[in-house]
């Protein structure tokens, strides 16, 4: 006999899911329209969900996911970051340089892990906690760039990673490439270094590393 569920619950927790996945914002109709419910539910749902800070309107009337999301998320981060490190652990270690991972927080990028490699003579050292904006980076970038519909070079299309130079720090060279396959979850993973790099070796590295941690996500969702 299958459990007894609530329907209002399971649309709220619907609502959530369809606008995690819509970077733009989504109306009212355009919501109803997604859900296959009437507007009148969907309007219900969304002001109960903004009195809980977990939708937001912008200022176009569109939809979003709110803070009070964010709240609830950081009892998730230290779980991802144990996810993580072993990960990041093994790209260090591989590349020699600075592994991370970086996910999305509104329009910032905030580094959430960060292993150093432990043979090297010297490596960029990078704080976890550390923001900046989505569009600077390539940690950033490449958060940007595993969104549905973004806008890439063809070159970064054809390589799967994004590689920048000097853009958060004078001298200072990063690859990084998008966690794909989660739903709701915005994140990259990257290195960071100061000195040259074989940037298709070492994205076939990182590239390696996001797709394992996408893996192991998926397989403990």
């Amino acid at each position: 006999m299958p459990a007894e569920t609530s329907q209002t619950l399971d649309r709220g927790l619907r609502v959530l899911s369809v606008l995690a996945g819509s970077p733009g914002g989504l109306t009212v109709t355009e919501l109803a329209a997604r859900l296959e419910v009437n507007r009148t539910v969907v309007y219900r749902l969304v002001s109960t969900l903004e009195q809980h800070a977990l939708v937001r309107k912008d200022a176009r009337g569109r939809l979003h996911v709110g803070l009070g999301v964010l709240h609830l998320a950081s009892a998730v981060q230290p779980a991802l970051r144990d996810v993580a490190v072993p990960v990041l652990r093994r790209l260090a270690e591989e590349v020699g340089c600075t592994a991370h991972l970086t996910v999305a927080d509104g329009e910032e990028a905030l580094a959430l892990a960060v292993v150093e490699p432990s043979w090297t003579d010297f490596h960029v050292s990078y704080r976890v906690g550390a923001r900046h904006p989505l569009v600077q980076g390539a940690a950033g970038k490449a958060i940007l760039a595993g969104r549905e519909g973004s806008v890439v070079s063809t070159e970064e299309r054809e390589a799967g990673f994004v590689v920048t130079t000097g853009e958060l720090q004078p001298g200072a060279r990063g690859i990084a490439a998008p966690v794909r396959g989660m739903d709701g979850f915005e994140a990259s993973v990257g290195v960071v270094t100061l000195g040259d790099l074989d940037a298709a070796t070492v994205g076939a590295h990182v590239l390696s590393a996001a797709a394992a941690l996408s893996d192991q996500l998926a397989s403990s969702a």
